[in-house]
């Protein structure tokens, strides 16, 4: 496990951030028995995910074990029990957000839903503490994996789970003067506010609430298509395309032209993390900064230089920069900037058999840290790519109207950049 600072859930407020819940449906009939004893097989097999924690109040460090037993997996059969719609989302709610106690429970929990005989749900909630989108990836398709396998008779051939105590997880950690240093030269001076539109500016709110909504829009396969030959022409992926889309729609909305842009990074460089279940996620810093002469173009190029940048910067710690530049912060709070950009790459379809495949459900409820978090994804049909931007965002500070309106702003940018990357902003 990575050395470093825990947050541990000390804030009530906070706790549903710390955990990664999925509901996955799938359609066709299942083996119900069969489905249980294969996720109950993958949940087990893995030592991050029946990890406890105790805090040691003498040395400051939090210490974890792994021998622990594995964490529930339950069985409900709402047909034949006779629940309603409503008393099923409510318990696909509780099943998502009720905390995890760190000290005594696995950080794990699975519950297989039979809604009717061609439906079925499973829930997975993990704490982030042990777990991150890396994970999921490596566990949902184990899941079925193991499903196959066991409805064919089989034992399933897979390699043996990573204990976190064998991966070198202080590769990342360089807390020398001189990486930090390198770092904040990128980073010093860049203002750690950004001008979004708020309904409600934050020092005028009250309260401090974390529950956020989220709407999205998708371009047409049209312009998403020139959109990423644009994009493709400077060497950039669509996470830095939206950024530039972003960065470029709020100045023209605001006249900001520096920006620092939080998002997450993998945190899988060494080898020996790339098969392992566990928390090895971390939270990178971007700056994105350019004048009144600056075309689209231009942007793509600002934003790869700055992205590949910040790539470089990975191994230093977020909690090392925010220390030096931002020293007063209220640390429950992100440290530098309001914002964050991540790619959402889950996959549109899970295959569990050949008559039977899946897709993540939509939470209904959402939680977040940050004032607001876009989202990309790219999706592929027979017709070419389609990109959609998603923006969480926290109701105490946004309308949904004028969420809608930024949506529609940032296809206008992503239009002009396809369609005149030479014009100025």
């Amino acid at each position: 496990m990575q050395q470093g600072i825990w947050v541990l859930d000390t804030d009530e407020r906070l706790r549903p951030t710390y955990l990664i819940p999925s509901v996955l449906e799938f359609a066709g009939r299942i083996d119900h028995q069969i489905f249980v004893d294969a996720v109950r097989h993958v949940v087990s097999r893995h030592p991050a995910l029946r990890s406890r924690f105790r805090l040691n109040t003498a040395t400051g460090r939090v210490e974890y074990r792994t021998d622990g037993e594995p964490g529930h997996v339950g069985f409900i059969d709402a047909r034949a029990e006779g629940w309603t719609g409503e008393k099923l989302d409510h318990l696909v709610e509780a099943l998502c957000w009720t905390p995890f106690d760190l000290a005594h429970e696995a950080q794990v929990r699975a519950e297989v839903i039979k809604v009717d005989e061609n439906r079925t749900l499973l829930v997975l909630t993990m704490h982030h503490i042990s777990f991150d989108g890396w994970s999921r990836n490596l566990l949902v398709p184990e899941i079925a994996t193991v499903y196959r396998a066991f409805l064919a008779g089989e034992q399933p051939a897979l390699a043996a789970p990573v204990h976190p105590a064998d991966v070198p997880g202080t590769v990342r950690q360089q807390r020398s003067p001189e990486r930090v240093a390198q770092v904040l030269e990128r980073l010093r001076g860049a203002p750690m506010t950004v001008d979004l539109p708020y309904d409600r500016p934050p020092a005028a709110v009250e309260a401090e609430s974390i529950v956020a909504e989220n709407l999205s829009i998708t371009l047409d396969h049209e312009l998403s298509a020139r959109v990423l030959a644009v994009a493709g022409q400077e060497g950039c992926t669509p996470f830095m395309t939206a950024v530039a889309v972003l960065a470029g729609t709020l100045c023209r909305m605001t006249g900001q032209r520096d920006f620092l842009i939080a998002f997450g990074w993998p945190g899988r460089d060494d080898p020996a993390t790339s098969e392992a279940i566990g928390m090895y996620m971390a939270t990178l810093m971007l700056r994105v900064t350019f004048d009144h002469d600056t075309t689209w173009r231009d942007l793509l190029r600002i934003t790869r230089r700055s992205a590949t940048a910040a790539f470089v910067d990975s191994d230093v710690p977020l909690d090392a920069i925010a220390a030096a530049l931002n020293p007063g912060r209220r640390q429950i709070w992100p440290p530098l900037t309001p914002i964050l950009v991540n790619v959402d790459d889950l996959p549109a379809r899970i295959e569990l058999t050949r008559e039977v495949s899946g897709h993540y459900w939509p939470l209904k409820s959402v939680y977040g840290k940050y004032d607001f978090d876009l989202f990309v994804r790219v999706d592929r049909d027979a017709d070419g790519d389609r990109i959609t931007f998603a923006l969480d965002f926290l109701v105490e500070l946004f309308n949904p109207a004028t969420i809608e309106s930024i949506l529609g702003k940032l296809r206008q940018s992503a239009a002009e950049l396809a369609n005149a990357p030479e014009e100025k902003l």
